[in-house]
């Protein structure tokens, strides 16, 4: 055999619920034990139970002990009475839905979850803080209320923009829903009728016909040509034949049993219900996709570590001024509204709607690329990514069968897999291929539906099962170049009989009068092997040789199959004979019930070997993956071999695994099928994904998709999985990141996700982790940008407490740096473009590549944010100096500066100044440093657009950045100057000048990181790095 079917076997240790596992009916008395246990160990219990593999012998046992379990009858059906008592007890043939989240959790979730807690909390300190100030002062400053108001306006706004973004319920169970069939029809009492599927039960003896959902788990009594399509359970395409015999004892793979939800495809079967509802198959897999908790996004869990950092650094700096304060001989009370002061200071009141808008542009950027993003945390979570255990059907290949190679005259020749590219090799005017193409024609039931002239030949839809409708396009393909077409062939060659294919004889026949002769063409196609023993001869150059059983011909003929099935490929053989027109004249009335036309001593032509192809920019990006430090795995239902093959044809693979395991020998690569995988233990599992880089998964069901991508996870990967079936959906949920696919793709698969591919395409994931490894990128720079103005923002307050000066810089100002100048160059970062070694990078260590780290927070407060609040202080202290306040007159001076009774302090030369006029000159010195902090911010957002690279290199294309620093230039500019803000905001208008001395101070940040990323190129790995690079 070519295709090697190792399928699973029954798994002896597992335990299910008794109507599962022994096909018995619980018993009526008592309640199970588990029922007494606690809520939380009962439900992992129940998840782990609902991990196992299935484990019933419905499919094993006969018909007698089946009947007897059900008290059922296989003609008749359950009785009226006994059908009220089973239903009564089973319930509603339907899946139990599990409880949902109200919207209102959902979005209280959003506006006090993560960030936007640190802002509720700086929001209320200032209230707080207000409400001391109004105890002790008869007119207390109103700062306070501002700033508590802004707060808590935009954790409000935020949450709700990030609300709606979301607002996209997991509803998991309402697609399994859409699933299930609306009537089916049942035969009870002997009476047959059609009922509502909801109202079906076990022992029911129904009637099911191709075109069919299944409303149940079936055995099957009896049937004809029956098929099923058990994509959405296993991943395969092609539809599967059914039996009433036992043949596997994995019930999967057993041809008795169909399953709830899957498609009949064509046929009619006569079957009794085994399983209803939860306890289906495919109940089992919603019960388990929706029991799976969603663990914290990566994002989210540094989101959570930067807010411990900020509030450590908050608390710090606020307890240290607050024990100084006592030790100046401040009050108490003053004391406490410093202390609150200095902590809400510390919260960067922008950042949570930069985060937000970054997250939502860079989801909006995706979708362009056909990755659309349910969850923003989603975007960062794919940029992350260390493993990508991926589907094969349909992502990796194009989910459709193609004729890939074919084999006459002894050679193995390429055919066309890619639509709009020529590959084909084969000469349709070579006889042998003339004869091959024309079986492959007349053999064959696929047919092109109507209206696709001008649809590409490869892309075109057909009715017909999987592996003829690649046939019919192979040779469209083929009669196209010759001038005709396959109906045009099939008209001129009438069809007398047919043989349809059947599982037992595992050959097609069908017999057909030749064109402008008087005789018959009898033409065959099936499993090689068996076609090559019906043969006697080999047609080779168009001649018809003889091939005795220990011809060379069968030697040449078993070594193109295994090279063919090496590679992964479905193959066929084809024969045909021209039948003798004394015996079979025309009008001969042939019979294929009992056959009176030659099926042996035929002439064999050749072999078509088909595979689902690989789509063509996949090994690309495999490539790029492994160039990134991505493991890709492929996790399939398909069978080993082909797995291989495909796994090796995209690279995810590089050792020709397939045909050393068609030949038995030894490989490094790990390939495992869901036996040996249901054998191993965790120890096992986690040893094999640490000592293989390139392992294949094939033959593995939902349950161990799941337990792989648990297996991951254990090794402190980031895990990532692709799925389209409604068997991927548990791997999906539990994944770091689930992406479905959009076009194939089921509803649940959908449901499940994180991420949906639009055109299916791997490819695209590779274009998500690089938008993800960039966000990343860019809300580190938004981040390092947005802090560095806390220290200009935070020391005036400082000093205002330990050197006791006039207050240089104001709550009202600060807002207007953190939700006004600082706000749109913060979030033209997110625009800013990768830099070149983005994917060449390994993925980030989740315990060490903080998003922020001790090293941002050394770079961002430590240097630059010193040389920023140098340049607010030098601009504070001149201007004051300038009106008469030298820098030795204002310390000490805060307490008569801001006495409201004193009306004549004198500066350094003896000038007088009443209470409104130093308030003038103070909220004039508040204009000042704000100004000065805008200037100092043009040199950061621009050293911020790169972490490591000059920004000669990088280059300053990033035109919403530039219109970012024109804008907070201009936004300073407007509330200087603006008529009427002195008296509403306090913002006074300043001269010319006062703009100028920040000029060099600006200047010096941008030379003096330039000069640490110069150092950072030069000596990677040095103290510089260690210490600079975050």
């Amino acid at each position: 055999m070519v295709q090697v079917e190792d399928y699973n076997e029954a798994q002896e240790n597992c335990h299910e619920p008794q109507s599962v596992i022994n096909g018995r009916p619980p018993s009526k008395e008592g309640v199970s034990p588990d029922k007494e246990k606690d809520g939380k160990d009962k439900k992992k219990e129940d998840v782990d139970d609902l991990k196992k593999e299935l484990d019933m012998d419905w499919h094993r046992i006969s018909w007698e002990e089946l009947c007897t379990r059900l008290d059922t009858d296989i003609k008749t059906g359950l009785t009226q009475e006994k059908y009220e008592e089973v239903f009564a007890r089973e319930g509603p043939n339907r899946l139990t839905p599990p409880k949902t989240t109200p919207e209102w959790i959902k979005f209280c979730k959003q506006l006090f979850g993560g960030f936007a807690t640190l802002l509720w909390i700086g929001a209320i300190l200032c209230f707080i803080a207000y409400g001391i100030q109004v105890s002790k002062y008869v007119d207390p400053p109103e700062d306070n209320v501002y700033l508590g108001a802004v707060l808590t306006f935009v954790v409000v706004v935020t949450g709700i923009f990030a609300y709606y973004q979301e607002a996209k319920s997991a509803a998991i169970m309402e697609s399994f829903k859409k699933m299930v069939p609306q009537t089916a029809s049942v035969i009870r009492g002997g009476k047959r009728s059609a009922v509502d599927a909801e109202t079906l039960t076990i022992g029911d003896l129904i009637e099911v016909k191709g075109g069919d959902k299944l409303p149940a788990d079936i055995r099957i009594v009896s049937c004809s040509s029956f098929k099923v399509d058990n994509s959405s359970l296993t991943g395969e395409s092609e539809p599967q034949s059914r039996g009433k015999e036992c043949t596997d004892d994995n019930p999967i793979e057993t041809k008795n049993l169909a399953f709830f939800s899957t498609n009949a495809v064509e046929g009619t079967a006569l079957a009794v219900v085994i399983s209803c509802g939860d306890k289906t198959v495919m109940g089992r897999i919603a019960s388990l996709a929706s029991s799976l908790g969603s663990d914290q996004t990566p994002i989210a869990i540094e989101i959570e570590h930067f807010i411990h950092i900020i509030s450590g650094v908050a608390v710090f700096l606020g307890v240290t001024f607050f024990i100084l304060a006592f030790i100046l001989g401040y009050e108490p009370i003053e004391a406490v509204v410093f202390l609150i002061g200095i902590i809400v200071a510390n919260v960067p009141e922008g950042l949570l709607a930069t985060v937000t808008v970054c997250l939502t542009l860079t989801a909006k950027r995706m979708a362009k690329k056909n990755c659309l993003v349910k969850n923003l945390e989603a975007v960062e979570t794919l940029g992350s990514t260390s493993t990508i255990c991926s589907d094969k059907t349909g992502t990796l290949t194009q989910n459709r069968m193609t004729v890939a190679h074919v084999w006459y005259d002894e050679k193995i020749l390429k055919g066309d897999t890619v639509p709009g590219k020529k590959d084909r090799e084969f000469d349709t005017k070579a006889p042998t291929c003339a004869a091959l193409i024309r079986i492959a024609s007349l053999c064959n039931r696929a047919v092109f539906l109507a209206g696709q002239d001008d649809t590409e030949i490869l892309q075109r839809n057909c009715q017909g099962d999987a592996s003829e409708s690649a046939l019919l396009k192979a040779v469209e393909i083929a009669w196209k170049d010759e001038g005709t077409n396959t109906e045009e062939v099939r008209k001129n060659h009438k069809k007398v009989i047919e043989i349809p294919f059947n599982s037992t004889n595992k050959y097609q026949v069908s017999v057909h009068e030749m064109p402008d002769k008087e005789q018959h063409l009898l033409v065959m196609k099936g499993a090689p092997e068996r076609i090559l023993d019906r043969c006697s001869s080999i047609l080779l150059n168009g001649e018809v040789i003889d091939m005795p059983a220990d011809s060379e011909y069968r030697a040449k003929f078993n070594s193109a199959y295994m090279e063919l099935g090496g590679m992964g490929e479905r193959v066929l053989g084809f024969c045909h004979s021209f039948l003798d027109t004394k015996e079979y004249p025309m009008g001969y009335a042939f019979n294929n019930e009992e056959v009176n036309f030659p099926l042996e001593n035929l002439t064999f032509v050749g072999l078509m070997a088909m595979i689902d192809p690989p789509r063509a920019n996949v090994p690309e990006a495999v490539a790029k993956c492994k160039s990134a430090g991505i493991k890709v795995i492929m996790v399939t239902g398909d069978h080993p071999i082909t797995a291989a093959a495909i796994a090796k044809n995209v690279g995810i693979i590089t050792e020709d695994v397939a045909m050393k395991m068609e030949t038995g020998e030894k490989t490094e690569t790990a390939v495992v099928n869901g036996a040996t995988l249901k054998d191993m233990t965790k120890k096992d599992l986690d040893r094999l994904l640490i000592e293989h880089e390139e392992i294949v998964f094939a033959r593995t069901s939902p349950q161990q998709k799941l337990i792989i991508v648990e297996a991951f996870q254990r090794a402190g990967q980031i895990v990532a999985v692709t799925g389209d079936g409604v068997n991927d959906s548990p791997a999906l949920k539990k994944a770091d990141i689930g992406i479905a696919m959009g076009i194939a793709g089921s509803d649940v698969s959908k449901e499940a996700a994180d991420m949906i591919l639009l055109d299916d395409n791997f490819a695209s994931i590779v274009t998500g982790v690089e938008e993800g490894r960039l966000i990343f990128d860019n809300l580190k720079k938004s981040i390092a940008y947005t802090l560095t103005s806390n220290i200009p923002e935070i020391s005036p307050f400082l000093f205002f407490i330990v050197l006791s000066i006039p207050l240089p810089l104001g709550t009202v100002t600060i807002l207007f740096i953190d939700l006004g100048t600082d706000l749109w160059p913060a979030i033209s970062l997110a625009y800013e473009k990768a830099e070149s070694d983005i994917m060449m990078r390994l993925p980030r260590d989740p315990q060490k590549d903080r998003l922020v780290n001790e090293r941002l927070i050394s770079v961002s407060y430590g240097q630059i944010g010193m040389i920023q609040a140098s340049a607010g202080f030098f601009v504070y202290f001149v201007i004051m100096a300038e009106n008469g306040f030298r820098p030795s007159k204002l310390l000490g001076l805060r307490k008569d500066w801001d006495d409201l009774n004193n009306q004549a302090v004198e500066d350094s030369y003896g000038q007088q100044w009443s209470y409104a006029d130093r308030k003038v000159l103070e909220y004039t010195c508040h204009s000042a440093f704000f100004v000065s902090i805008v200037i100092v911010q043009w040199a950061d957002v621009i050293i911020c657009k790169t972490r490591k690279l000059s920004v000669f290199t990088q280059g300053m294309n990033n035109w919403v950045l530039n219109t970012g620093i024109l804008f907070e230039t201009a936004l300073a500019a407007f509330m200087c100057y603006t008529p009427g803000l002195d008296k509403a905001l306090r913002v006074y208008p300043l001269r010319f000048w006062w703009w100028l001395p920040a000029l060099p101070f600006s200047f010096t940040i941008w030379v003096y990181d330039e000069c640490r990323r110069y150092l950072l190129r030069k000596y990677p790995g040095g103290w510089v790095e260690k210490e600079t690079y975050y």
